[in-house]
């Protein structure tokens, strides 16, 4: 089979098999499937093996069931990592220690690219008394930091992308209002997702608008240290003493969660007690929290290994679904999946324990937006959602059947219980003589079924991915030949049996109704496709509402309140435009003197200016920040410049050098430095997705690179940090040059026209540019000084050579050319990085965080 464009970039960077120097040791998908097929097989008795290795390997071919990206990379390997994607570690205990065991099981399996999910309820709240050191408790939200800074900063899986968390809290914590709106600052916990674990008791009192407690255990209770584990229920069955904190309304909370999701996105909703209700495993498993993206509500030391059947394989030339078909590929697939359990490697023996007892699948889908489309039929109407419907009853139908015909044959898993297991919500809604099947041989998987993020394995299958439907339809390509307009591939293939028709092709008017994308979609219409899927799924699912700018709060409210009405477990909201900054609530500023604009116009540039440029790591790369001064030695102009990245990412920069220049050459009462103290604190501290460096040189992003550097060069302080000329440079610092600074101890930075910058390394702190010579290039970065007078041309060009990324910037990128929701990738620097499914993916280069 061959694999094209991005498909095949994603094959052979990701799954293909390497040797231990990183050559290719596979060229294609079929010797990835024999290697999968084979190892996987390996499980069954040696006269079956290569009857089921045929038979895994058939499944998977033409990516008809694709197993999930660890199982792909790793199967028929002898390398000791896990095939599960989705862990919940315990709460953590209510202690120093308790906290740090967390962390350190957190960073282990994120280390070995697995998720993990953990429910902080367990902690006391801010402010309460901790005896042992005669002090207070900083509260859940202050260590929900430091799980985020180990995933985002700390912890890179597999050396390709970083960690993945999920932290939630209960909705009766004393803290859950500092939970819900943390991320109002989009720089603060942005390395860890954030749920609100919701209750039906709860949603009862939003409803009648009543009283709502926020508890915690009385910490004097001397059962607290042995048995507090973060489930309150149990704690009041046991006799323990509660302490009400606070009493508020609910409806008060639940404006709070959806005021925040409007804003920035987050938390997102799961309703654990309803997942625990009607969970397969009610009868001995409590479900703690789910796993990062959100479709596998776990109890502790769970785990889950994924894979999905691809819908658009089984629709067939004439537009009609091959259910039949599904139906059958689906009992492989889950046989495959078994096998994965005894096949993966363990490296905590209570996941091992867990996984055996109850033999968790996680099987789900990909491909359904295609599907429809090939189909004809347009994703959300009704005709979709009977389809859907039937989809689905059909892969729950398979796949139970399929995992009772193996307990035949293998056993049931280990905590089975006939009665109690038929009595689940789930298994009560099984047709008859499946549940009669059940009841005589048992069932080989307690939970089988799941909606995951299929990420990069839907880009390496060329199908939408999970149950969402095409992100966008048409984008553009940039490349050294200019910009190159692609398509989605069923769209393109409508466009060629449509040539020459007077149509614009890129607006949604102009193509069939069924060609809709993630935006065309009502919040509704993604709700209720979650809804009629729910209804067959016993885990939970993974799915992002997209929603218009201009959707209100009271939307949103509506939309939460209807997710719960139809019976989702879990809902992600994501409103166009809501994580682009960081959000704070403004208070009423003071009536300021009116100036008129036509009054301020701005100081004439000279031909000849002196500046400092410095080179600092960004989380977009390598970044070039000059500050030039006028004859009074005043910041006149920042220029902002970034190398080898997309010329957007280029072309922000520049704006923001240009916003920054012009604010500075304004008449007006504040001085040029004032100006630039404002400035940097306005740019301090902004976070974006990712962040380099450590401790007080992180760079949480462009504008705080900016800031950062400012304040070193003008002695300012940043969120009451100073930053002053003796500063370890930290990201600054090129790593190639280390040992030339330390022997020189020579000036960071460069200096145009022979100013003094006077920027020290901390190895000599009194030697300053004076002692430069002519023409010289300093080793921390590429950088040199000059003395005499150089003509501004010559800079203003090797600043547009970076601007334009030289010849040897990214060879293509992706941005969106219609209303999808595209974010800037980090490892290629494409505009194409896409938020679905609660996870982010790049369409351009296929890095993926989930």
């Amino acid at each position: 089979m061959k694999l094209d464009g991005i498909r095949n970039k994603v094959f052979l960077d990701r799954y293909a098999l390497k040797g231990e120097k990183g050559e290719l040791l596979e060229q294609t998908p079929e010797q990835m499937w024999t290697r999968v097929a084979h190892g996987i097989a390996g499980n069954e008795k040696t006269k079956d093996r290569k009857h089921w290795e045929k038979k895994f390997y058939d499944v998977m071919k033409d990516f008809k069931f694709v197993p999930g990206g660890r199982i792909l990379s790793g199967g028929g390997t002898d390398y000791q990592v896990t095939y599960f994607n989705c862990f919940v570690i315990p709460s953590p205990k209510d202690s120093r220690e308790g906290i740090l065991e967390s962390l350190k099981q957190l960073v282990e399996i994120q280390s070995r690219s697995g998720g993990v999910g953990l429910s902080l309820s367990s902690l006391r709240p801010r402010g309460a008394r901790v005896k042992k050191v005669n002090g207070t408790s900083s509260g859940p939200v202050t260590w929900a930091g430091l799980f985020s800074y180990a995933t985002h900063d700390v912890v890179q899986q597999g050396g390709t992308r970083r960690g993945a968390t999920m932290l939630m809290l209960w909705d009766w914590h004393p803290d859950i209002e500092e939970f819900i709106t943390v991320k109002q600052d989009l720089s603060r916990i942005n390395g860890a997702n954030l749920s609100v674990c919701i209750s039906d008791a709860f949603m009862e009192a939003v409803k009648k608008d009543a009283d709502w407690d926020l508890v915690y255990p009385d910490l004097d209770d001397l059962r607290y240290d042995e048995k507090w584990n973060g489930e309150i229920d149990q704690w009041k069955k046991m006799g323990g003493k509660v302490k009400i904190y606070k009493t508020v309304k609910a409806r008060y909370l639940w404006n709070l969660i959806c005021e925040a999701a409007w804003g920035s996105a987050e938390p997102g909703l799961h309703f654990l007690e309803r997942s625990n209700k009607r969970s397969n495993t009610w009868y001995f498993e409590r479900l703690v929290a789910t796993n990062p993206c959100g479709e596998q509500p776990l109890g502790p030391w769970a785990v889950c290994n994924l894979g999905a059947m691809n819908l658009a394989s089984y629709v067939k030339v004439d537009s009609q679904f091959d259910y039949k078909q599904l139906g059958e590929d689906v009992k492989v697939a889950i046989r495959f999946l078994d096998n994965v359990i005894d096949k993966t490697y363990y490296f905590f023996k209570e996941n091992k324990k867990c996984a055996k007892d109850i033999r968790r699948t996680g099987l789900g889908i990909m491909g359904l937006g295609d599907a429809l489309i090939k189909m004809k039929v347009r994703y959300g109407l009704d005709e979709s959602l009977k389809i859907i419907d039937k989809i689905f009853e059909t892969l729950r139908n398979s796949a139970y059947e399929a995992s009772s015909e193996i307990a035949k044959e293998k056993g049931p898993f280990p905590k089975f219980d006939k009665t109690k297991y038929l009595k689940g919500y789930h298994i009560k809604e099984l047709p008859a003589a499946i549940r009669k099947k059940i009841s005589r041989y048992g069932i080989r998987n307690a939970v089988l079924l799941t909606i995951a993020p299929t990420g990069t394995t839907s880009l390496l299958a060329g199908v939408t991915s999970g149950i969402e439907p095409v992100y966008e339809f048409t984008f553009i390509r940039r490349d050294r030949t200019g910009e190159h307009v692609m398509y989605h591939p069923l769209f393109e293939e409508w466009k060629k049996e449509n040539a020459g028709k007077e149509k614009s092709f890129d607006s949604a008017q102009d193509r069939p109704d069924y060609f809709v994308s993630a935006n065309d979609l009502t919040p509704l219409e993604h709700a209720q496709v979650q809804a009629v899927a729910q209804k067959y799924i016993d885990a939970s699912i993974s799915k992002t509402v997209n929603a218009p700018s201009s959707h209100t709060v009271e939307d949103v409210k509506t939309l939460y309140m209807a997710a719960y009405d139809l019976g989702l477990k879990g809902v992600t909201y994501m409103r166009e435009g809501s994580r682009e900054g960081v959000l704070s609530r403004v208070d009423e500023k003071k009536d300021k003197e009116k100036v008129d604009k036509s009054q301020r116009p701005t100081a004439p540039r000279p031909i000849q200016l002196e500046g400092v440029t410095y080179r600092v790591e960004t989380p977009l790369g390598k970044t070039y920040i000059t500050i030039n001064h006028d004859e009074n030695r005043e910041p006149f102009e920042v220029f902002i410049t970034i190398g080898k990245t997309g010329s957007d990412i280029s072309a922000m920069a520049d704006a923001l050098g240009r916003l920054i220049s012009v604010n500075l050459r304004l008449s007006g009462g504040l001085s040029p430095r004032e100006r630039i103290r404002q400035i940097v604190a306005q740019l301090a501290g902004i976070g974006g997705a990712r962040s380099v460096g450590f401790g007080k040189d992180r760079v949480r992003s462009l504008p705080d690179a900016v800031s950062k550097i400012l304040a070193m060069h003008f002695g300012f302080a940043v969120n009451g940090l100073v930053e002053d000329k003796n500063l370890s440079l930290g990201p600054l610092r090129s790593e190639a040059s280390k040992a030339e600074i330390e022997q020189n101890g020579q000036l960071s930075g460069v200096l145009a026209n022979g100013v003094d910058g006077r920027v020290r390394l901390p190895s000599d702190p009194h030697l300053t540019a004076e002692g430069l010579g002519r023409d010289r290039e300093i080793a921390n970065g590429e950088i040199e000084v000059r003395k005499d007078e150089e003509k501004e041309e010559e800079v203003i060009k090797m600043q547009q050579l970076a601007l334009v990324g030289k010849a040897s910037g990214v060879n293509q990128e992706f941005s969106d050319s219609g209303t999808g929701l595209y974010d800037i990738c980090p490892e290629c620097g494409g505009g194409s990085l896409a938020y679905e499914e609660g996870c982010r993916k790049c369409y351009s280069c296929g890095y993926a965080e989930c």
